[in-house]
C-alpha cells in the first residue's frame, strides 16, 4: 500500500526545505507530476501568465525522452502560490534562461537535471526521518499517490482526479492511486453500523 502524506506532513516537509527541493516539493505534490516530467522541465515549459505547464520530456536515467501518451502531454494547471516558488527559485538559481532546465545540476553545468535519488537522498529524506518521523517508505511517487488521494477525500469526482494525474485510464486512477483515508473510512463505517444497529 502506497504511503500517503496528510496536508499537515507536506506543509512541514515545505517548511523545512528551500530552493531548488522546496520548488521540487511544491510543485510534484500540487501538480502530480511523474518524477521525470518534473526533471524534463524548462523554464520556456512554464507559462507563468495562464498558469500552466507544458509537458514535452521526460528525463529516465539522464536520457531525454519525449512524453508518451497524449494524456502526459497536456497542459498541467498551476496554483498562483506554486508559480510564485517557481519564480522565486527562477531568480535565485544560476541556470534561469529559457531553454534552462529549471532543475539544472550544477555539476553538470546545467547541461542535466539532476537525480532524482540525489535531490530526495540530501534533502528530503533527512527532513521525511529526523523532523516528520515518518517510517514508511516514501519517494517522489509518493507525492502522486498523495496528492490523487487526498482529492478524492475532498470530494473530487473520478473524471478530475483522472485528468489532474493525466491517466490514460480511470481504472489505474482508483484502483492503484487513491487510497480510502482511514478517518473518512471509519465516518462510513460508523454511518453504516449505525443504520444496521437500528
Amino acid at each position: 500500500i502506497p504511503t500517503i502524506l496528510t496536508p499537515q506532513q507536506l506543509k512541514e516537509l515545505l517548511e523545512n526545505l528551500v530552493d531548488l527541493p522546496k520548488t521540487a516539493v511544491s510543485l510534484g505534490a500540487s501538480t502530480g507530476l511523474r518524477v521525470g516530467e518534473l526533471l524534463g522541465l524548462k523554464w520556456e515549459d512554464i507559462d507563468f501568465e495562464n498558469l500552466e505547464l507544458h509537458l514535452i520530456r521526460d528525463v529516465v536515467k539522464q536520457r531525454i525522452e519525449r512524453c508518451k501518451t497524449e494524456a502526459s502531454r497536456k497542459p498541467v494547471p498551476i496554483d498562483a502560490a506554486v508559480a510564485e516558488i517557481l519564480w522565486e527559485w527562477r531568480l535565485r538559481c544560476a541556470y534561469n534562461q529559457p531553454k534552462d532546465r529549471v532543475f539544472a545540476s550544477p555539476a553538470r553545468r546545467g547541461k542535466q537535471p539532476y537525480w532524482p535519488s540525489s535531490i530526495y537522498r540530501v534533502y528530503l529524506k533527512p527532513v521525511l526521518e529526523n523532523i516528520l518521523k515518518i517510517k514508511e517508505p516514501v519517494g517522489w511517487h509518493t507525492l502522486r499517490h498523495s496528492l490523487g488521494t487526498l482529492m478524492k477525500a475532498n470530494g473530487e469526482d473520478v473524471k478530475t482526479i483522472q485528468e489532474t494525474l493525466r491517466h490514460a485510464n480511470f481504472k489505474v486512477t482508483m484502483d492503484v492511486y487513491t487510497q480510502g483515508i482511514t478517518a473518512i473510512r471509519r465516518s462510513a463505517h460508523s454511518a453504516y453500523s449505525g443504520d444496521v444497529g437500528r
